[in-house]
């Protein structure tokens, strides 16, 4: 059984770092592109951010380029996602994903899935 574990996340003030990992279990990913995506409360799930099989290219939300980064390792079946420069509006619920087709960006393009982890940004 394919399974994509998060953790890392916590409450964290405005201004402040976390660093999310996540960790596949029941097949390899290391060569397919993974990504994370966030879902605040009333909201559709959004695109935060990509990372090709190698590591070699990164994609970014808008709204994260320069706080954000994500980066593997491949031998670990693990992708991470730092997050500085935290704002309240980063507070949401933050999912791993693997395998996409298609757009990217969209999430229902995406073939697995893990729980989320909670992240929440206070004043």
């Amino acid at each position: 059984q394919v399974q994509l574990v998060e953790s890392g996340g916590g409450l964290v003030q405005a201004g402040g770092s976390l660093r999310l990992s996540c960790t596949a279990s029941g097949r390899t990913f290391s060569s397919d592109p993974m990504g994370w995506f966030r879902q605040a409360p009333g909201k559709e799930r959004e695109f935060v951010a990509a990372i090709t099989w190698s590591g070699t290219s990164t994609y970014y939300t808008d709204s994260v380029k320069g706080r954000f980064t994500i980066s593997r390792h491949n031998a670990k079946n693990t992708v991470y996602l730092q997050m500085n420069s935290l704002k309240l509006e980063d507070t949401a619920v933050y999912y791993c994903a693997a395998d996409p087709e298609g757009n990217w960006r969209d999430y229902v393009d995406w073939g697995y899935w893990g729980q989320g982890t909670q992240v929440t940004v206070s004043s």
